[in-house]
């Protein structure tokens, strides 16, 4: 299965520069490590954005879980990275009961294999 209208799919941009690329963020620092390491910077938010997007877009759901708020989406795949290699990550997404397209929550890196 597909994320639900991943087409309409949403990576706010304090995900991406508040969090995932922020070497201050107190979660975030770590994986604005690993993904700089393959070429994201702060300075281009948005071209870790289409990558989340593009990876939920390629790869199926591994798990849905039901809360009392939507539901959450699990995905896990390679991620198109801007120096090439295919690292494996965990993408997690959420649509909100009311709402009928997803928001990105995180990502993280999946093992050791980077390409």
């Amino acid at each position: 299965m597909r994320l639900p209208n991943r087409e309409r799919a949403v990576v706010p941009e304090a995900k991406t520069t508040g969090y995932l690329l922020s070497e201050t963020h107190p979660h975030g620092r770590h994986k604005a490590s690993f993904f700089r390491r393959f070429g994201f910077v702060s300075s281009n938010p948005e071209r870790l954005a289409s990558a989340l997007l593009l990876h939920a877009t390629l790869h199926d759901v591994i798990k849905i879980e039901d809360t009392p708020f939507g539901t959450r989406y699990t995905i896990e795949g390679e991620l198109t990275v801007p120096d090439g290699r295919t690292p494996l990550i965990r993408s997690v997404w959420f649509i909100e009961n009311g709402e009928d397209f997803p928001r990105f929550v995180t990502a993280y890196p999946l093992g050791r294999r980077e390409g």
